[in-house]
């Protein structure tokens, strides 16, 4: 056959958009119909997803986080380009948190929503600046594992990274075991991605049927706020910060990024993408000693949308719900808690824990959080793709600064779609494409 006569190739972003369209038709019929096996389908469907995503997560951020920290060894001026990321992960989290107050403070989200204190309730697992700092440390080397504690993980194996650093050429047969677990890990994630489509139209169907439209009436002003807040960093304030920090096109940014970013939306899990991440970011012309560092750091740390504009809206939210006055000191109060513990975010769906330690800190009801989480998967998406979008504009930014980004691998990252990666380019890549 003829490559003229051959079906063309259907775009992965277009199979998202399909599955977000399917999801959305059968989540209305299911429920219009009160079609029950559908119902259980799509619920199922969704579900299994996550759960093949979550599969992966516990030994992929222990060995990308080993695999990260020891690469950081091929990499000129190491130290300089670590702080430099953490300095722009700070940077960027105060921009975002400042725009969450400046919408809250404007709009009163929890004005006129008629939910009343008695409709919250508390959640199962909570936060508090005790249980983030004595948290990091496991007990054992087991229950971080089982239990899926992230935060637990990424201590276990920055240890392990250091360590092995330390020990040099000693260490070089657990690096080689390493790189190899990891390759094959992001090898059979990728396959889970491949399933994005489908689980996309299960997570969004069982959304609808679940919670239908009439639930958005109530947080109405909230999930507008939101959206409105990761769209002004997603597409204001990283686009700013690309064109005059790093000098380069936003908009080749967005044709390299959005594989991840859109992954990131219908997954709602940073670490579930991660593999996604660090491709793209490596197509951008970061270099990859330094990638490999930077974008499995930045998932486990950089949450944007879930750390910084979330917690901001929802404790004015839950505020004026319960009638609690809010002053200069509880916003600032705000600002250093989504700042200083993003990572208690952990790159998992859902930010109940940074909620929680936001509203601990400032002495607010924990009830409120069981306002937030009937809405929270809507919330979820746009917060997890800003989230996203952060872990790859940071490294981008950095690598320009110091002077170490390709800038024709940028610039021509729209005319090499991850789409059309070659087998031979992606056997020789780590990390793993979106779409073969």
């Amino acid at each position: 056959m003829s490559a003229s006569k051959r079906i063309p190739k259907f775009p992965f972003w277009a199979q998202i958009v399909a599955g977000l369209a399917i999801g959305v038709l059968l989540g209305w019929l299911a429920r219009s119909q009160d079609i029950n096996w559908l119902k259980e389908t799509l619920t199922q469907v969704g579900g299994i997803f996550v759960q093949l995503l979550k599969l992966a997560v516990a030994p992929l951020v222990f060995f990308a986080i080993l695999v990260s920290i020891t690469n950081l060894r091929k990499v000129n001026n190491a130290a300089r380009l670590a702080a430099q990321t953490l300095i722009w992960f700070m940077i960027t989290s105060l921009v975002a948190v400042a725009i969450g107050l400046t919408i809250g403070l404007i709009t009163n989200p929890g004005a006129g929503t008629g939910l009343t204190p008695k409709d919250g309730k508390l959640p199962e697992h909570q936060g508090s600046w005790i249980d983030f700092l004595t948290g990091i440390i496991p007990t054992d080397v087991i229950t971080p594992f089982t239990e899926l504690n992230v935060l637990q993980i990424v201590f276990m194996a920055a240890v392990a990274g250091i360590a092995a650093l330390q020990l040099g050429e000693k260490a070089q047969p657990i690096l080689t075991l390493s790189e190899s677990v990891l390759e094959l890990l992001q090898k059979a994630l990728w396959w889970v991605i491949r399933l994005a489509p489908i689980g996309t139209a299960g997570l969004i169907g069982k959304a609808i049927v679940t919670y239908g439209w009439d639930l958005v009436g109530k947080y109405a002003t909230l999930t507008a706020d939101i959206y409105i807040g990761c769209a002004l960093v997603l597409f204001g304030v990283y686009p700013l910060l690309l064109a005059t920090v790093a000098k380069v096109n936003p908009i080749q940014f967005f044709k390299g990024a959005w594989p991840a970013i859109q992954l990131a939306f219908v997954s709602r899990s940073s670490v579930g993408t991660m593999p996604v991440t660090q491709r793209v970011t490596e197509r951008l012309g970061v270099p990859k000693e330094y990638a490999s560092f930077a974008v499995p750091f930045g998932a486990t740390t950089k949450m944007d949308g879930c750390a910084a504009i979330y917690p901001a809206l929802a404790a004015i939210f839950i505020a004026q719900i319960f009638d609690v006055q809010l002053g200069i000191k509880e916003y600032l109060l705000i600002v250093f808690v989504s700042v200083i513990g993003s990572a208690a975010t952990a790159g998992l769906t859902g930010a109940t824990v940074m909620l929680t330690l936001t509203l601990s800190a400032l002495g607010l009801p924990l009830e409120g959080v069981g306002l937030l989480m009937a809405i929270d998967p809507i919330l979820d998406m746009v917060r997890t793709a800003t989230n996203v979008a952060g872990q790859v504009v940071t490294p981008v930014l950095v690598s320009a600064r110091e002077g170490i980004l390709d800038q024709d691998k940028y610039n021509s990252a729209s005319a090499s779609p991850i789409d059309e990666a070659k087998p031979a380019d992606v056997e020789r890549e780590v990390a793993v494409p979106v779409a073969a």
